[in-house]
């Protein structure tokens, strides 16, 4: 490991975990524009804040892998196709990945999930108020990857407390810190449930397919990527939804936009996914000595590139901070990463977003933020609201 003098990167050794869990973006902008690959003590590594550089870490998987066992997620769940690189990743991701091919997804998930949201938002209707993070980001979340993975029996709050215990465990050791002791037992919960749906072999269960696919996935393996895919089916996805709603009904201009034009919805979702992904930082860890901009990289450093950073490149996107539903980049965001660790289920995750937003602008007229109860992301890996208060008329 380098111990890189925190004298050459000055921006970075002022910035602390704290600042970047809570507001992040103004120390991001200095630090692009001083030290777009800088040495942060508080974090341990290497974050790595300008487009360029972000693009490189992510696509050079011979030089910067996940493969390493100090990686969050395997130290929570083990081996699994986000902790592998090469034929290893190839064999894990290949039995999951094929089924959420775009025309395979929509053919599968849209009227499910059409369905599913129009009955979360018609249940709140007669209100006039809602906590959208929890009463439909989350459950709509939870619903699709249930029925995805073919869990059929497990009620979605005991879901829910599965991932909540990943997230907070790999969020724990992304800090510096260790994983919680309820880790472990939701683990053992969820492996319990992937060898039912397994043994059952339901048909279209994404579990017992990907068991019987010719790779040869072990049961454990197949639970291993079964709690992955609940950190990007479950909590990316609801923070994704929820941060699309805070983004669109927190700014009127565009809100009235898009109720003029209906075709901006899908825009209005990718300028979002770029103002403030909800999976702001990936993980990588350098296989050899290497420069990378003015950073002297060294075999076994941790470099993290900031996914929110890069989002937010002037470089790439003029007036970064603006919500634009009529950017006309915004898609070249990289909320999804990029690739060989691309997110499979993107095309998914953009079909619950619409679904969710076309519900509430479709039920909810007068839509708009509680003003008693601001709110905003939050988040040092895992970046959404924690609670998001709306009102409408009735």
């Amino acid at each position: 490991m380098t111990s890189a003098p925190t004298s050459r990167f000055p921006a970075g050794a002022a910035v602390t975990a704290a600042a970047l869990e809570d507001d992040p973006h103004p120390h991001l902008a200095r630090l692009r524009a001083r030290e777009p690959v800088s040495w942060l003590p508080a974090l341990g590594g290497w974050l790595v804040t300008s487009r360029e550089p972000a693009l490189r870490v992510m696509r050079d998987a011979d030089a910067f892998t996940v493969d390493d066992p100090r990686f969050s997620t395997a130290q929570v769940v083990g081996p699994s196709m986000l902790s592998l690189d090469g034929p290893a990743h190839t064999r894990h991701r290949d039995p999951f990945a094929r089924p959420f091919r775009p025309a395979a997804t929509r053919e599968r998930f849209t009227a499910f999930t059409e369905a599913e949201a129009a009955r979360l938002v018609g249940g709140l209707a007669p209100a006039g108020r809602a906590e959208l993070r929890g009463e439909l980001a989350g459950p709509l979340a939870v619903a699709v990857v249930t029925e995805a993975l073919g869990l059929a029996g497990v009620d979605a709050a005991t879901v829910r407390s599965w991932y909540g215990a990943f997230v907070e465990a790999v969020s724990a050791i992304t800090a510096g810190g260790a994983a919680p002791a309820g880790a472990a037992e939701a683990y053992r919960l969820l492996g319990s449930a992937v060898a039912d749906a397994v043994a059952a072999s339901r048909p279209g269960s994404l579990l017992a397919d990907a068991a019987r696919d010719e790779t040869g996935l072990t049961t454990d393996e197949v639970v291993a990527n079964a709690a992955v895919l609940m950190f990007g089916g479950i909590d990316t996805t609801e923070g994704m939804i929820a941060n699309a709603v805070l983004h669109l009904v927190g700014h009127p201009d565009q809100l009235r936009l898009v109720l003029a034009d209906r075709d901006l919805l899908p825009a209005a979702i990718e300028e979002s996914l770029r103002l403030e992904p909800s999976a702001s930082v990936v993980d990588r860890y350098a296989t050899r000595d290497t420069g990378l901009g003015r950073a002297p990289v060294r075999a076994g450093d941790l470099v993290r590139v900031s996914i929110a950073a890069a989002n937010r490149d002037p470089a790439v996107f003029p007036d970064p901070d603006r919500y634009d539903v009529r950017r006309e980049n915004a898609a070249e965001h990289l909320a999804f990463a990029h690739g060989p660790h691309f997110c499979f289920g993107s095309h998914l995750a953009r079909l619950e977003a619409r679904a969710a937003l076309t519900a509430l602008l479709d039920r909810l007229p007068g839509l708009r933020l509680d003003p008693s109860r601001p709110a905003r992301p939050r988040g040092l890996v895992f970046r959404r609201p924690p609670r998001l208060d709306v009102c409408w008329e009735t």
